[in-house]
């Protein structure tokens, strides 16, 4: 994995700043899906975060979901690469099923919860959403891009 660093000056051309991101669509054997509250804003998302320079994809998924959750994890497959366009924000979200731990909050979630499909709708924005959905669907990976809070479509 790449992380490419803006170092151009003014009136030359710079490689582009972005940063990736994993996340965990972890899916329990009764269809329910785990979700968090973050603490910073109150937005119900998958969890996640930042990947660590030195560490692999599905190793800081569950680091992420550990930290953010309480829930170790198995990670199965990648199902989606989302593009933020407007923070520069890679993310990569990993289909994970849970292999045990229990529920809380942490520093960075308000709450922990276990949503239906149709709560996921509900609570969280679409380019939120659409990462947990793609994850149920098995036609991924997908690649989306989005602006922050719609998705762009691909033309």
């Amino acid at each position: 994995m790449l992380l490419y660093m803006s170092n151009g000056s003014a009136g030359t051309k710079s490689t582009p700043l972005h940063s990736v991101s994993v996340a965990g669509a972890v899916v329990r054997e009764d269809g329910r899906l785990l979700a968090i509250r973050r603490a910073d804003n109150g937005t119900w998302e998958l969890p996640g975060g930042v990947l660590e320079l030195t560490e692999a994809p599905e190793a800081g998924v569950a680091r992420e979901v550990l930290e953010e959750t309480g829930i170790h994890v198995e990670v199965d497959e990648l199902t989606g690469v989302y593009k933020n366009t407007t923070r520069g924000i890679v993310a990569l979200v990993f289909r994970c099923k849970p292999s045990g731990g229990t529920e809380r909050t942490s520093d960075e979630s308000t709450a922990v919860n276990w949503l239906t499909p149709a709560e996921v709708e509900e609570r969280m924005a679409e380019v939120y959403a659409i990462r947990l959905l793609d994850a149920l669907d098995g036609n991924g990976p997908h690649v989306r891009s989005h602006d922050g809070r719609h998705l762009i479509t691909q033309q």
